[in-house]
């Protein structure tokens, strides 16, 4: 079975030229999708600028004209070397997975297939046709995982002579991941807002990039467990102004409260000190959120912990139930917690 496992792309990149003729890049991240089959396409070695010897192609082209694949593929480049037909938005039609199955059965020409597809699932045809031939591999896309953003983030940043801020860094990779090439594009945004600095700062990261509403989010969070319900209400009213569903909130709050919860086992259990509990069990916490997780952790009980955690449970169901009296009913849950931890 020929398929690269997420994190074996760069080594085969780095390689010099490929035995496979026809590759196939597929997966939910399609900026991933998308910057992956321009390496690969790069890595077949035909001029990407000769219109003579790239052909592209939509998935829906072919559609109506079954033959068509096979036709492109067969055919001489104009000017002598290779070709590359590159097709993009491919899924599971069937004629592209008959097509695709008899170019893996045919004798290898001087033509490379690149097809870009969606998120296939396993087993799907174009995903076992291209896994099971000798002749293909396939290049699964996936989000980038934690080491993933850090190389990203390195690349992006060291391309542009700047070093970042451990803190800065820990935000970045709280914002980043969902998509490569957003990710991308916004390290780009991030350089150059930073061009001469020589050094990037968490300030730079939340000027440049944040997310108003997912810092809003964690904005209200803190103010719940701060006990001070002017800056929750400030915050609320910034994540509906953005139109974010403050449904949000109550998640990342009973999710702070998990959190708290196995920490103050910890404490309760275990006879462990909050400042070790933290240590212990709050990896991933930002370090200016520490002290308003420690106060927390201080004042919070096992059992009031679980009470609000069903209560703000309650509300999340009470929230589906009943979608026009949303905000309401988040904002009543939300300033109950808060005046507790007061």
């Amino acid at each position: 079975m020929a398929q690269l496992k997420n994190h074996e792309f760069a080594g085969f990149v780095r390689r010099e030229g490929t035995p496979y003729r026809i590759v196939l890049v597929y997966g939910p991240d399609r900026g991933l999708v998308s910057e992956r089959a321009a390496e690969v396409a790069a890595k077949t070695g035909v001029d990407l600028k000769d219109d003579f010897a790239v052909l592209k192609l939509e998935s829906s082209d072919l559609s109506g004209d079954p033959g068509r694949l096979a036709d492109e593929f067969g055919a001489i480049s104009l000017f002598g070397g290779d070709r590359l037909v590159w097709v993009k938005n491919a899924g599971n039609d069937r004629g592209l997975v008959q097509s695709v199955t008899a170019l893996t059965e045919a004798e290898a020409g001087s033509s490379h297939l690149l097809i870009e597809a969606g998120d296939l699932k396993k087993g799907s045809g174009l995903r076992k046709v291209i896994e099971n031939a000798r002749t293909a591999l396939a290049i699964p896309c996936y989000a980038d995982d934690a080491r993933g953003v850090q190389t990203l983030i390195d690349e992006e940043l060291g391309n542009a002579n700047l070093t970042i801020q451990g803190d800065a860094r820990q935000r970045l990779t709280q914002l980043l991941g969902g998509d490569r090439l957003a990710s991308r594009n916004e390290l780009k945004k991030l350089a150059l807002y930073c061009h001469g600095k020589g050094t990037v700062t968490d300030d730079d990261v939340v000027e440049a990039i944040g997310d108003v509403a997912a810092l809003s989010v964690d904005d209200a969070v803190d103010a719940v467990f701060s006990g001070d319900p002017v800056r929750l209400e400030a915050a609320l009213e910034r994540i509906l102004a953005s139109k974010t569903s403050v449904f949000l909130v109550l998640r990342s709050c009973i999710m702070q409260f998990e959190q708290l919860d196995a920490m103050r086992s910890l404490v309760e259990n275990h006879g462990r000190q909050p400042a070790q509990a933290l240590t212990e069990r709050g990896r991933g916490i930002h370090f200016k959120r520490k002290p308003v997780v420690e106060r927390a952790l201080r004042h919070w009980r096992l059992e009031a912990i679980n009470r609000e955690m069903r209560r703000l449970s309650e509300a999340v169901l009470d929230t589906r139930r009943r979608p026009q009296l949303e905000a309401s009913i988040a904002r009543q849950a939300l300033l109950r917690a808060c005046l507790l931890s007061r």
